[in-house]
């Protein structure tokens, strides 16, 4: 172990990623619940995580959250909340049935693409959506219109989709890479020719503008720290962008997950985290960082993000509240 720390010492120059941390569809989903937890009787119900990182659950649950899968382990006529990742309409019938209070934190952005799914739908499309099996904002998708509604994970699978004469569209899941997505894009528009889009793009603002963020600092890092959950989808592109840019990327929880022994030799590192991770996660890893040795930390922006959702009607804002997001109290 000493050796390990003997051998991470030294100066070394940190590049923060920016934009990073949390983006508009995390802190109201967050702020959300917090409200929930303020004004309902607790428990108060989660339909699965709110956000896809451990700290924000954690602390969450903490503060009088319940954590579940589905619906059927929530009482009748208790309140629970729907994810940022969005629901099927499946889902939102079943809590009407039970007489739940619905508190809806679906990110706007996710609420666009199922609208879109709905339009295309009613058209009569053969809708394929591109996004990742098993993922939930892909689950609800597909509910929207599952007679209609294909998904489709690479160009491979594309290829391998039987004919149809009906026409089509596309959908992407917001949390994509955009390189990923656009050779989706390719094969489908090969294979169905006059095959329509949304109007704008659906990966969401804040999943481009980090992973633009990481190829700008990956050019100059020996090895880049990516902060976020293992189920979080954009942190996982952010290791993938790093990787294509031929800079060696770690996904960790936090700074005990940070191995002395990547850190050996590493003259500059590269910081940025996933949406849904705390901006408090970073500062720790960097103030850790300045414990092994002199520190040149220098910012590299690629956007300024100035985006902000409005809470779902019938909320409003808690008065002079001090969140997870603002303190940092649950990552440390």
């Amino acid at each position: 172990m000493l050796s390990r720390w003997r051998a991470a010492l030294g100066p070394r120059t940190v590049l923060l990623a920016e934009p990073q941390s949390f983006c508009a569809g995390v802190e109201r989903a967050i702020e959300i619940v917090e409200i929930a937890l303020a004004r309902f009787p607790h428990p108060v119900y989660m339909r699965k995580q709110i956000v896809h990182n451990t700290h924000v659950v954690r602390d969450l649950a903490s503060r009088g959250a319940v954590f579940v899968d589905e619906l059927d382990e929530v009482p009748e006529g208790a309140t629970v909340v729907f994810s940022a990742h969005g629901v099927a309409p499946a889902v939102r019938q079943d809590a009407e049935k039970r007489g739940l209070n619905v508190i809806d934190a679906t990110c706007p952005l996710v609420s666009k693409v199922h609208a879109e799914v709905r339009r295309y739908a009613m058209r009569g499309d053969r809708v394929y959506l591109i996004g990742h099996a098993g993922h939930e904002e892909s689950d609800g998708t597909l509910g929207e219109a599952p007679g209609r509604t294909v998904l489709v994970q690479t160009a491979e699978d594309v290829r391998l989709l039987p004919d149809s004469d009906a026409p089509a569209a596309y959908v992407m899941q917001t949390t994509l890479g955009a390189d990923e997505a656009e050779t989706v894009v390719d094969a489908l528009e090969q294979r169905f020719p006059g095959i329509r889009g949304p109007a704008s793009d659906d990966i969401c603002y804040a999943t481009t503008n980090r992973q633009n963020a990481v190829r700008a600092v990956a050019a100059d890092a020996d090895l880049l720290l990516v902060v976020g959950s293992a189920n979080s989808s954009n942190s996982l592109r952010l290791v993938e962008r790093s990787a294509a840019a031929g800079t060696r990327a770690l996904l960790v929880e936090d700074i005990g997950e940070v191995p002395l022994a990547d850190l050996a030799g590493v003259r500059t590192v590269g910081v940025t985290a996933g949406a849904s991770a705390a901006p408090a996660l970073v500062d720790e890893i960097v103030a850790n960082l300045q414990a092994l040795g002199p520190v040149d930390t220098r910012t590299v922006r690629v956007a300024h993000e100035t985006i902000r959702f409005g809470l779902p009607s019938g909320l409003s804002s808690l008065p002079a509240r001090a969140s997870a997001a603002e303190t940092g109290q649950a990552e440390r």
